[in-house]
């Protein structure tokens, strides 16, 4: 990954030209509760170019600069500090353990960044993240404006660094996509490990916990909140207080995903609290698992990125006209999203680094063609909450059937595969759980 994380560095430093400085701040840590923090996680853009996973840092590329394109600031090591927080990795040691040509204190870079800046024509920075660290760079710029008189030059263009950082991020290399596949099998662990454990009277935090516990186990996170939706719960989508029972007779709804070096897995399945699917619950589970299906083979090399989501409506709106909830012409129903009451999402993202990934869907207002290397979720899904317009025995059906796929040469690379999410698959594992 050190190669592979300095091409990165090169290419970028390419794209934006010399007598440009791109500048990359470390993720904050983030307060939880008056002095308690979350978790600490870094920033996907900062651990893409640099894989040092310390707040309180930033990266900057000097692009054809003789004495050293790429600079790290970073925290001094401080003994009492550590002691309390944990280790540091240092000035010091920062250059050989980053391939950073040099490194400062982090408490120098007021002194030092507008000192980098002069000269320059272009700064690259991503305004609007973070406000406290945005009003540091306007402060170095107005730094130099002030030495303007005294024959000090300021860069004449702020361009946001998103794009070109993002194009890169869209497209996975090897390595990017053997951690995927690694978030993806442990993911699909939590899964299975949660089918196993629910039984009829059980929470949907005992579930959320039992996903937990796996990824835990396997040395990851949760890539985000896990949603556990019973019954009615499962028709709203990013349901996260997971605090119900489980009761005999409803549906589960399953939405989460581990994160493996920062890399993100992304699943969803729905299957039975009580191990077996009644016959309105196959019949509306069987829609979204054709749409499932029918949008993974459009996620081919030269479709575009559309493709898979209208593949699924279609499946979809012809569904709902089977159970009753629509009428009508099927081309008309579509072209009017008359759907869209019980499908208001989208059939997919990107995913990557982050759960919703970085990378532009459209390119000259078109539909961008999928490509080799890119990784995006199919997940269709219905859901169909008690009220008007709803037949009393489809109430509270909520419904989601997501995989994590990859755009290769030859054909769909489903990573998540080793979930069940047949009827008849997903009753067996369930059922030979529940008899034990």
């Amino acid at each position: 990954m050190r190669r592979e994380r300095a091409r990165r560095r090169k290419n970028l430093m390419r794209q934006i030209g010399r007598d440009s400085i791109a500048i990359i701040p470390a993720a904050p840590h983030k307060v939880r509760s008056r002095d308690t923090e979350y978790r600490y996680r870094q920033d996907s853009d900062f651990y893409y170019l640099t894989g040092f996973d310390e707040p309180e840092s930033v990266a900057v590329l000097i692009s054809g600069r003789k004495q050293a394109e790429y600079i790290i600031f970073c925290r001094e090591r401080d003994e009492t500090l550590e002691t309390w927080n944990g280790r540091r990795l240092g000035v010091e040691r920062a250059p050989e353990a980053l391939d950073a040509d040099d490194a400062f204190p982090i408490d120098d870079i007021d002194e030092i960044l507008p000192g980098l800046l002069e000269g320059r024509e272009r700064v690259f920075y991503s305004m609007g993240r973070e406000t406290q660290f945005d009003n540091r760079v306007i402060g170095w710029i107005n730094q130099l404006k002030a030495k303007i008189g005294s024959g000090g030059s300021i860069p004449s263009e702020f361009v946001s660094l998103d794009y070109h950082l993002h194009e890169m991020r869209l497209f996975k290399s090897r390595s990017e996509i053997a951690q995927l596949k690694k978030a993806a099998r442990i993911s699909a662990d939590g899964h299975i490990a949660a089918m196993k454990r629910c039984v009829p009277g059980c929470m949907e935090y005992q579930l959320e916990a039992a996903l937990i516990a796996v990824y835990r186990d396997a040395g990851a996170e949760h890539s985000f909140l896990p949603i556990v939706g019973g019954g009615a719960n499962g028709c709203i989508l990013h349901y996260t207080e997971n605090q119900c029972e489980l009761t005999d007779g409803q549906l589960v709804l399953i939405d989460s995903g581990a994160e493996w070096a920062c890399y993100a897995g992304d699943i969803t399945r729905t299957f039975p609290v009580n191990g077996r699917f009644s016959d309105v619950q196959r019949e509306v589970y069987e829609i979204v698992l054709e749409a499932n299906i029918a949008a993974i083979e459009k996620a081919v090399v030269g479709n575009h990125w559309n493709d898979p989501h209208t593949a699924a409506v279609k499946v979809l709106t012809k569904g709902l006209v089977s159970i009753g909830l629509l009428k009508g012409d099927l081309k008309k129903l579509i072209r009017d999203e008359a759907y869209r009451p019980w499908y208001m999402h989208r059939t997919g993202h990107w995913l990557g680094l982050d759960v919703h990934d970085v990378g532009s869907y459209k390119v000259d207002d078109k539909w961008r063609l999928l490509e080799p290397g890119m990784v995006l979720t199919i997940e269709p899904g219905l859901y169909l909450p008690a009220g008007p317009g709803v037949p009393k025995p489809y109430r509270n059906i909520g419904i989601r059937v997501e995989d994590d796929v990859l755009i290769a040469e030859n054909g769909p690379d489903i990573l998540t595969g080793s979930v069940p999410k047949g009827v008849d698959e997903i009753e067996a594992l369930m059922q030979a759980a529940q008899a034990h």
